[in-house]
């Protein structure tokens, strides 16, 4: 998940067992656990429709603790990663749909309206994020390596992601998709970047260094700086509200074996996500911090409003199952509260830049299996 994305190949699937995958668990590749990589491998469906009026028909028992209204935006297919316009009247989010092979970038009204591409349409792409001032996106895409999408991991591989080595960073004008502007230049997997609240720099993770890290860079791909050094799959990074702090997903092998199995995978541009556990750093790459100790695959932290804790997804309940539910926690490690109730997956959560709005991915209400949506709710703190 959060951003892009690696393919997460479940164990279900190898049992025949359509499911949550998530790209990078990161990121939609658990949504589709049924697939692997956190996509869902539904077939899309060729309407899409406009938001369901609000209601509390998708509320599952104990999430009116937090949430209100949940109505939904996208009706079909595999759509995951949904994040907020800085002015809280768009969602970029990616999807695979209609006659599409591979993720591309959309970008729709908050309501769910106007639904269009902006990306190229080549390649396979992942972990969009818009301009402060609306009128780009940046996204991660592998369509300079050919017009065709990578393959997806084989699935003999077990639970496994992709870090796909084509994946570079690309600036893009929403009124000018096809002439994306590059960004990284790197022979490794580049992607999962997210902006400051400013607009002014970026994160995102990388393997140019022969590891997978976060990096921070300048809005136009300058100054480039090297946040984490730790063995293992640092990713998926978000900045706090404020702009002091940034959360992350991390895996760090600690035996030799682990090692041994993580550098493998690692040359066969694979990753293996079943134990992520959240960290929070200063901006400039300080201070990092364990905050979960749940020994599951938890990933795609955000912030909340306050910048108090992070709303997360998790399969803590069973971590060997597929059901991922959304997770409260204040940056101490304490306070641990459920959120989502949904027996399938909820995941990729991002709070509205008023914060009284939560949108998040979910496989609830799926009109055929390894359906992915994307849903939005009220808030209530």
């Amino acid at each position: 998940m959060r951003r892009a994305h690696i393919w997460w190949q479940s164990a279900f699937l190898l049992a025949g067992i359509v499911g949550l995958q998530c790209y990078f668990f990161p990121d939609k590749r658990i949504a589709a656990l049924i697939d692997g990589d956190g996509h869902a491998r539904g077939r899309p469906s060729a309407a899409i429709s406009i938001a369901q009026p609000p209601g509390d028909g998708l509320l599952r028992p104990g999430e009116e603790r937090h949430l209100r209204h949940i109505r939904q935006l996208t009706f079909g297919g595999e759509n995951a990663e949904a994040y907020w316009s800085f002015d809280g009247q768009q969602l970029v989010f990616q999807s695979t749909r209609d006659a599409l092979k591979a993720d591309q970038i959309f970008v729709m009204n908050a309501d769910g309206s106007n639904v269009r591409m902006v990306s190229t349409g080549k390649g396979r792409t992942t972990c969009a994020y818009f301009s402060r001032d609306g009128s780009r996106i940046f996204y991660a895409s592998t369509h300079l390596a050919g017009p065709e999408p990578p393959p997806p991991p084989d699935l003999s591989m077990g639970y496994v992601w992709g870090v796909f080595p084509q994946y570079e960073i690309f600036r893009a004008r929403l009124d000018q998709p096809n002439a994306p502007k590059r960004l990284t230049y790197n022979e490794g997997y580049d992607a999962e970047a997210t902006l400051s609240p400013d607009g002014e720099r970026m994160v995102f993770t990388s393997l140019r260094n022969g590891d997978l890290d976060i990096y921070s860079m300048t809005y136009d791909g300058d100054d480039l700086r090297r946040l984490t050094t730790e063995l293992g799959y640092d990713g998926g990074p978000f900045y706090s509200h404020d702009g002091k702090l940034v959360c992350y997903r991390a895996h760090h092998p600690k035996t030799d074996a682990e090692v041994r199995a993580y550098r493998d995978l690692l040359a066969r541009h694979l990753v293996r996500p079943t134990q992520m556990e959240l960290f929070v750093m200063n901006a400039d790459g300080s201070e990092k911090r364990q905050v979960t100790h749940t020994g599951a695959a938890n990933f795609c932290p955000f912030f909340t409003p306050d910048d108090r804790q992070m709303i997360f997804a998790s399969n803590m309940k069973d971590p060997h199952g597929r059901n991922f539910d959304l997770y409260l926690i204040n940056l101490d490690g304490t306070g641990l509260e459920q959120v989502t109730f949904e027996e399938t997956f909820d995941g990729f959560p991002m709070f509205s830049p008023d914060g009284k709005q939560l949108v998040w991915a979910s496989n609830r209400n799926a009109k055929q299996r390894g359906e992915t949506n994307i849903f939005v709710a009220g808030w209530v703190p």
